[in-house]
């Protein structure tokens, strides 16, 4: 599904120690046990250490030495008087960042879409608690620095280690190397390389936070590689896989020059050819720019947001396509921190989403069911579509993020057509009564056509994954289909672009229900987005949108 910012955010927490070498036992402990689940099996819950039990075994470790030999007093994760005003904040907040999102789970774009008022103290917490010392505060230069480096880095990472290990000879691997001076040479080298920015500065800011946070050994470390790294760039002498040989090997280099998983560079060279593949990887590789869609269920017109973006100075354009939507390029925190999503006056929602709304259509009066609705973005539109007539069904298996959809439902004032119920769409076909006039399944997908906005979602989705996603959204649409009645509407959407996942699913499906029809969509989205089936399509590198798929299935008998 396409992701939608709400009015609440989903707090993501957990706890990281970045060390040394010359590790206590217990800090190789916390460090083994976060990336192999067999060790201490006794200490883990499905593999995955909770926040406690990090908290408790990492409030056991301490930093028995530094370089001098000299012993580190511990820091109370209440005592805010330790601050180290040598160290770049901004470089010390992003290292910490990527640790959680690497090693913890988070996930980048709700790192850096935190705007809760103590959003920053937190992030100070994490920065003690991770490497000893408190920095200063991030100001909002630092703070917009922080999501541009960890995005960055997290979308780079592949072609970073490359380069990293082209010139460090303690490790052949990455597994070899200690995560946070892992960390802080992939901000160093993204600096340098992709943003540009005075070696010389990156350099010496980045040596101070490894001597700070690790020894001076590691400071010295970071220093070789970082000089030898301006020096090849200057001289553009720095080294790239050649892109030669059978498809499996252009695969693998074109992997590591675009920074993605060999599995998807070979499934899209399939699909896309070479050079399809190449565009795709540049897109997914591009700063992501976001639209706004104005909330007409609160009266909002988008003449009304555009005043508004005017008076706070947001750059913007209209949607050529979408008369509620606003296309940003940048601006997004200055419209959070203003209040406009909190008051409901607008969503963040991509076009691509919007139209695969308009692919449903809704009508006021109709009655709709939103089979995998939260947190609520296509759920919402709809609702304001009908215009307080009607009804929204909003389902989902995951409560807390049915508790967001009904709060920015009352926010933006739809609740009044908006019903939520927490099940598993399979079991809720299974025994309801109820036949509606349009259903949507947007089903869960593998995401590959939101890889721009999500950077760090290329390195969690693995060929399994994918084949695991087929099968479910099989059984999914199966379910789904029960609750059309005839001559009702099913529309199956994903924001995929993988053709797995799209067309082929619906293909499957017709074949198991004759009594569906594919009823093309040329009513409902510009001729651009129709394919010659009839399905919608939206594809990155054409539309400059997120990638997403739709399918409109007339059901024609009982």
């Amino acid at each position: 599904m396409v992701a939608t910012l709400s009015v609440i955010w989903v707090a993501y927490h957990s706890i990281h120690i970045g060390v040394g070498i010359g590790r206590s036992p217990v800090q190789h402990l916390v460090y083994a046990s976060l990336s192999n689940p067999s060790i201490t099996p006794g200490r883990r819950k499905a593999g995955r250490w909770s926040s406690n039990q990090l908290f408790c075994t990492a409030s056991l470790v301490v930093n028995t030495n530094t370089s001098e030999g000299k012993k580190r007093n511990p820091v109370k994760p209440g005592d805010k008087s330790k601050i180290n005003s040598k160290v770049s904040p901004h470089r010390a907040a992003s290292a910490v960042r990527l640790l959680r999102i690497e090693q913890g789970g988070a996930f980048a774009d709700l790192l850096s879409a935190d705007c809760r008022e103590n959003a920053i103290d937190d992030e100070m917490d994490y920065i003690q608690r991770t490497l000893g010392f408190r920095t200063n505060p991030l100001d909002a230069r630092n703070t917009r620095l922080v999501t541009d480096i960890v995005a960055g880095v997290v979308r780079w990472k592949r072609y970073l280690d490359y380069l990293i290990f082209s010139l460090y000879n303690g490790a052949t691997k990455v597994k070899n190397m200690e995560p946070l001076l892992q960390q802080i040479l992939r901000i160093g080298v993204y600096e340098i390389v992709k943003l540009g920015m005075p070696p010389y500065a990156v350099v010496n800011e980045n040596v101070t936070l490894a001597r700070a946070a690790l020894r001076a050994g590691a400071g010295n470390m970071v220093n070789g590689i970082l000089r030898r790294v301006a020096s090849d760039r200057e001289k553009d002498m720095l080294p790239l896989p050649k892109v030669e040989g059978d498809n499996r090997s252009k695969a693998r280099a074109l992997s590591v020059k675009y920074s993605h998983p060999v599995w998807m560079v070979r499934r899209w060279m399939t699909y896309l050819g070479q050079e399809g593949a190449i565009q795709l990887m540049e897109w997914n590789n591009s700063p992501p720019s976001f639209s706004l869609r104005a909330n007409s269920g609160r009266g909002v017109s988008r003449d009304d947001l555009v005043l508004l973006l005017n008076k706070l100075k947001v750059p913007h354009e209209l949607s050529p396509h979408m008369t509620e939507f606003v296309r940003l390029s940048m601006g997004l925190q200055n419209v959070i921190q203003a209040g406009l999503l909190k008051e409901g006056i607008c969503a963040v929602q991509d076009e691509a989403a919007g139209l695969v709304v308009s692919v449903v259509d809704p009508q006021p009066g109709e009655t709709i069911i939103d089979c995998c609705a939260a947190p609520g973005g296509k759920a919402l539109f709809m609702a304001s579509r009908l215009q307080g007539q009607g009804s929204i069904i909003a389902i989902d298996v995951n409560q807390a993020r049915l508790r967001v959809l009904e709060a920015a439902a009352k926010v933006q004032f739809l609740d009044s057509v908006v019903n939520a119920c927490q099940d598993d769409i399979r079991s809720f076909a299974a025994g309801a009564s109820i036949r509606a006039d349009k259903v949507l399944l947007d089903a869960p997908c593998s995401g590959l056509g939101v890889l721009c906005k999500k950077p760090d979602l290329r390195w969690k989705r693995t060929l399994k994954d994918l084949e695991q996603l087929i099968l479910l959204q099989d059984e999914l649409l199966d379910a789904a289909s029960l609750l059309v009645k005839p001559g009702g509407i099913l529309v199956y959407s994903t924001c995929s672009v993988d053709p797995g996942e799209n067309n082929e699913r619906v293909e499957s499906f017709l074949t198991r229900h004759p009594e569906f029809i594919v009823e093309a969509v040329h009513k409902y989205v510009p001729n651009e987005f129709i394919s010659e089936e009839g399905f919608f399509i939206s594809h990155p590198t054409k539309h400059f949108l997120d990638g997403a798929f739709a399918a409109r299935l007339f059901r024609v008998s009982i």
